[in-house]
């Protein structure tokens, strides 16, 4: 998305859309008073019909502002239209009453329906999810479409219903492979060919939505379907990915689409953000069986704006989500989810040593993968990007030949969390995993599985399926955790009578390596998000032991401390900087020092309040790309008289060529002219043209006055930048307009700020390497050469019959929608890159308007 592309767009002509044709049916329908401005009953009509029109602008930001305004004007006209109305004795005023008590309720009407939804979408997909996987080793002889654990319902060791595909073991080996590869590259295809923001998480991008930006498609219909069908199929496939990061952008989806049913959330982005912060609480309420810690997720790090109201009906939602999971019971055990477990046994304080390394794991594992998963991603970008079904494929490939030798690695990550969290004495003992004999092995096999594992998300996550982070995060942890509680059991057995553990009672058992396992999920998930209440009141829910609440509190304690050593934000904060996506974050803090004169824009296009020409306007919003334009007295004075938005000034241009004949050299007067009657001019000689007829017939004069914002936000250029940033992160403006003694110095966005927050930033830390660009092109080409090599091979052995890579050069290989994510670039300080802050147009065919 680069600005040369946004200029070019202005020329292109586009084909209105449906909302945008019954928008213009419609302007023609609004009463106007005779000095052109409008009446009290279309004021309000006016103010819909823009917002209506904002609501299909793509890549652009909502000014919270405004919206606040417009609520409020909505609130005006209702008011006055409600008034003597309840006085009344009649059906009339019963209706009315009963309209503004469901208008009153459609929140909670939303937030319900919402909730069921999501509850019933994540039990499918969890028992779809637990097939899916198991059918990759074998199948239920009684009923196909059972998995294991129904298959062999109440036997813990398995049984005889349950076959595998065969009992020669390389023929596993490769069915294992064939269904893992199939998986992986049915969900890429359909995520290509139907929806491309399926792919991916989405909690970096939902974050941004919340804070008010608008990409269309993102949370639309397509997206919800695509991402439900093709979630199970990226988890069975058996890639490093998890399903809690996406079972957010779903549950976002579902409110996004379930709420455009109402007039409410339709027409107010502020009632809609309410809604999308509850649904990403439910999100996570029924990823974890969590809804407390579903709400304090989203408190934590999804919404920059959560006032009371938002917080209840987020915790509404949650439960209504989690209750409605509960009721389908998908796992038939009454848990939520399938690691969840309870211990009875309490911990020890010489254990908290053991504790604070699994703390400093969580912090090293986080910071390493950030680090390598952002070049990984780069590379991806770069080279990748018309590849994304055969690199999914290859993925899920090389991940099944990888993991099929170990134990660990072969199962569903969710079940090896479940096995790996279970306490010995009374649980299922998978593989010998609780046996003496075994320890050495087992502990061998846990660190090979924590590494590969740790590899495996660092070059998966980022490919073109749903991929979450969440549950290959937690799986690691618990394997290291699990293989630390190993290492400490055998160093208690091997000297029991040290002083070091003199706290164990005898002849009963004094470590429970499962509670490592939990405690490093818990380190793992914290290091790689960079959240820490939330993770504690999840973990203990999905426990239910108020004894463990103090070791993960310990965990995570040190998790954090040793993450915020190599740097602020998670994982989904690197993200929205490697988008590029004009975000602030409210948990940052900054000391600049500098006054908002050093970073706002000095050379500024702005309109005078009289004088222009309506064809000098048109022109400018062809010519330029601006969101916006202050309106002054005149160029020379710069008296600031307000700021017109370049949807309101585009809406008032063609609303008035289509109420009458207007010349294009008519006055445009952004201020109440001293005359709005038609002005019939001097004409020195007669027309002969039929250009200049149009030019000497027709309105001579259009008042735009009713369009401005005659109190925009604004500044004093030596006010400090800190406070200008939190004037963004509060209020919610798109643009700050900066004035020294009522005269126009400069604009400032958030664009700005982010541009000179990351140029300082630079200055303090190591610059770009370029040999990490040097490494990608040898990466690059060894890459095709193993590709050519491999299709020479094929080629021979084939006769010359199948031929590989004809069209890799031109990319043909690849077809169906491009994801518009794919040509964001990382915030940098150089001249070349381009925030997108809501100055931006999408180019023809990247944005999914047939989609929405």
């Amino acid at each position: 998305m680069t600005s040369r592309s946004s200029q070019n767009l202005a020329h292109i002509p586009r084909r209105p859309s449906l909302p945008e044709r019954a928008i213009s049916r419609r302007l023609s329908a609004l009463s106007i008073r005779p000095d052109g401005g409008p009446t009290g009953s279309t004021e309000h009509e006016l103010t819909e019909e823009i917002a209506e029109i904002k609501r299909y602008e793509d890549f652009t930001t909502i000014d919270w502002v405004q919206d606040a305004a417009q609520e409020q004007s909505r609130r005006r006209a209702r008011r006055k239209q409600n008034a003597g109305v309840f006085e009344l004795r009649g059906s009339l005023g019963w209706r009315r009453r009963l309209e503004d008590t469901y208008d009153a309720g459609q929140a909670w009407i939303v937030v319900t329906l919402v909730g069921a939804a999501i509850g019933l979408n994540a039990g499918f997909l969890n028992i779809i999810t637990e097939w899916l996987s198991d059918i990759k080793l074998g199948y239920c002889t009684t009923a196909f479409y059972l998995n294991e654990n129904f298959c062999c319902w109440g036997d813990e060791k398995g049984c005889p219903e349950w076959h595998p595909w065969s009992s020669f073991w390389p023929l596993n080996y490769f069915l294992y492979l064939l269904f893992s590869t199939f998986f992986a590259l049915t969900s890429a295809s359909l995520v290509k060919a139907f929806a491309p923001y399926a792919a991916g998480s989405g909690i970096s991008e939902i974050k941004c939505i919340i804070a008010g930006f608008v990409m269309k498609g993102f949370l639309g219909f397509w997206t919800l379907l695509i991402k439900s069908i093709c979630l199970p199929l990226a988890i069975a496939s058996g890639l490093s990915v998890g399903k809690e990061g996406p079972s957010v952008h779903y549950a976002v989806c579902t409110g996004n689409v379930i709420s455009r049913f109402f007039g409410k959330y339709k027409r107010n982005a502020s009632k809609t953000r309410e809604v999308l912060t509850a649904c990403a609480a439910a999100g996570v309420a029924v990823a974890f069986g969590s809804p407390i810690g579903g709400v304090l997720f989203s408190l934590e790090e999804m919404s920059s704006y959560f006032p009371l109201k938002t917080m209840w009906r987020s915790y509404f939602c949650a439960l209504v989500a989690t209750a409605v999971l509960a009721a389908m019971n998908p796992f038939w055990t009454g848990q939520l989810v399938m690691f969840e477990v309870r211990y009875d046994r309490s911990w020890h304080f010489f254990e908290t040593i053991f504790f604070i390394l699994i703390g400093i794991f969580g912090g090293l594992y986080g910071a390493f993968v950030m680090k390598w998963n952002l070049r990984a991603q780069a590379f991806r970008k770069k080279y990748l990007t018309k590849y994304a079904i055969l690199e999914a494929t290859l993925l899920a490939a090389a991940t099944a030949i990888l993991c099929f030798p170990n134990m660990f690695l072969r199962i569903d990550m969710t079940e090896s969390m479940e096995i790996l969290f279970l306490e010995c004495e009374g649980g299922r003992d998978y593989g010998g995993l609780c046996e003496a004999k075994n320890r050495w092995r087992m502990a061998l096999s846990l660190a090979f599985a924590t590494i590969m594992r740790t590899f495996l998300v660092v070059i998966s996550y980022g490919c073109k399926v749903p991929a979450g982070i969440f549950v290959p995060s937690m799986a690691i942890g618990a394997s290291f955790g699990r293989m630390v509680g190993i290492l400490v059991q055998a160093l208690h057995e091997a000297f029991p009578q040290a002083r070091f553990f003199a706290a164990c009672q005898p002849d009963v058992p004094c470590i429970t390596p499962g509670t490592y396992a939990f405690l490093g999920a818990a380190a793992a998930l914290s290091g790689i998000m960079h959240i820490t209440v939330s993770v504690v009141v999840i973990m203990f829910e999905l426990t239910g032991a108020l004894t463990y609440i103090l070791p993960t509190m310990i965990v995570v304690g040190v998790t954090k401390a040793v993450s915020d050593r190599f740097g602020k934000g998670g994982i989904a904060d690197r993200m929205i900087w490697f988008n590029g996506f004009p975000f602030l974050d409210n948990k940052e803090e900054h000391t600049f020092g500098v006054p908002v004169s050093q970073v706002m824009t000095s050379d500024v296009t702005s309109l005078p309040s009289s004088g222009s020409t309506l064809k000098a306007i048109e022109q400018l919003l062809a010519q330029s790309k601006y969101q916006g334009f202050p309106v002054v007295e005149d160029r020379t004075s710069k008296i600031l008289l307000g700021y017109i938005g370049r949807t309101e000034l585009r809406y008032a241009i063609d609303r008035t060529r289509k109420e009458g004949f207007v010349s294009s050299h008519a006055k445009c007067f952004f201020t109440q002219p001293p005359s709005t009657g038609l002005q019939t001019p001097s004409i020195a000689a007669p027309p002969v043209t039929f250009d200049a007829i149009e030019d000497a017939s027709g309105q001579q004069s259009v008042d735009l006055s009713r369009f401005i914002d005659p109190t925009p936000l604004s500044v004093h250029p030596r006010l400090q930048l800190e406070t200008v940033m939190e004037l963004f992160k509060k209020m919610g403006p798109r643009v700050i307009v900066v004035e020294y003694r009522g005269r126009l110095a400069g604009l400032v966005t958030v664009k700005d700020c982010l541009k000179y927050q990351f140029k300082v930033e630079a200055q303090e830390t190591s610059t770009h390497d370029p040999t990490i660009d040097i490494r990608q092109e040898k990466l690059w080409g060894l890459m095709n050469r193993g590709a050519d090599w491999v299709a020479d091979k094929v080629l021979s052995v084939s006769g010359g019959r199948i031929k590989l890579g004809a069209g890799r050069g031109s990319g043909s290989v690849e077809s169906g929608l491009d994801d518009p994510r794919d040509q964001l670039s990382p915030i940098l300080t150089s001249s070349r890159h381009d925030i997108l802050e809501g100055t931006e147009d999408v180019e023809p065919g990247v944005e999914l308007q047939a989609r929405r």
